[in-house]
């Protein structure tokens, strides 16, 4: 059985994701494992500061082991349904998230990772933003990453962003989209934001390819496409998630990503800072 792997902190949004990934496991019949990775601070006193003992650390393994058990409980309190219940679990390890998350990765049947936004101000949102930045950029799973704002509730259209130019990387996430979709029994909206000058007959011959393979190989009725004139991807996108009854919106996140970077955020991380519904990003 498939797992969804759920890393938190234990902050509100967190929380707030936790709830919606159990659900989502609900409804794609898959197990839960939730992630907590500890920061162990250097033990080797430097100028002016104190090193942490071993018996110290042991202590925040304690903690983040109370804290998994009391997300477990929490979670499985509010499930009140005679549905599928996910089998809850929970694992800590010590080191870097990123290092934590794929660690767990590779050692479970993990499907899918499930992430909360965070959005809070100063430092300590700033660290927390980096931590989700780091796991669009190193996550080797699919990762969906939940905003405060985002509805617990059954995902019925799942829209996958694209320009075609790299159509196939695209095929190769959207068959792995179709793999989360299929349980779900899900619409994938297949979008293309453009500009006037940018739809040729030559970008439609291509789409029309594309949906034919996906038709032929696939064997998922629910694929549908959708062309979006605006003045960047970007706007389009919010417009679609706003307007267009889509629960999730999911995207590429590589190298060439479809809009030039700005300020070192490449255009998947930006759309997960602002985004109202869940983001789901593939590594290409």
């Amino acid at each position: 059985m498939k797992t969804i792997l759920i890393p938190t902190d234990f902050s509100e949004n967190a929380r707030h994701a936790a709830e919606y990934g159990y659900y989502l496991a609900k409804q794609m019949r898959a197990n839960v494992l939730l992630c907590n990775a500890v920061i162990i601070p250097a033990e080797i006193p430097q100028a002016g500061f104190t090193g942490w003992l071993g018996g110290e650390s042991e202590l925040l393994m304690e903690d983040s082991t109370d804290e998994l058990q009391r997300l477990k409980a929490h979670l499985e309190l509010i499930d009140r349904t005679d549905t599928f219940r996910p089998q809850v679990g929970y694992v800590n390890d010590a080191g870097r998230v990123t290092d934590v998350v794929n660690t767990n990765c590779s050692a479970a049947d993990v499907a899918l990772v499930v992430i909360g936004k965070h959005a809070a101000s100063g430092w300590s949102g700033f660290l927390l933003a980096n931590h989700t930045n780091a796991l669009i950029d190193a996550a080797k799973k699919p990762l969906l990453v939940v905003p405060p704002q985002a509805r617990v509730d059954m995902v019925k259209k799942i829209a996958f962003a694209t320009d075609f130019n790299k159509i196939g990387k695209d095929i190769k996430s959207i068959y792995e989209l179709i793999a989360l979709a299929r349980p779900l029994n899900a619409e994938i909206l297949l979008t293309h934001v453009y500009t006037e000058k940018h739809h040729s007959p030559a970008l439609q011959l291509l789409i029309d390819q594309l949906l034919t393979e996906l038709s032929n190989k696939a064997d998922y009725p629910h694929i549908y496409y959708r062309a979006l004139a605006d003045t960047t991807a970007e706007r389009g996108l919010t417009w679609l998630c706003k307007h267009g009854q889509v629960d999730i919106l999911a995207m590429n996140h590589g190298p060439y990503s479809f809009i030039d970077d700005v300020l070192n955020l490449s255009h998947t991380q930006k759309m997960a800072a602002h985004l109202s519904v869940p983001l789901l990003v593939f590594q290409a």
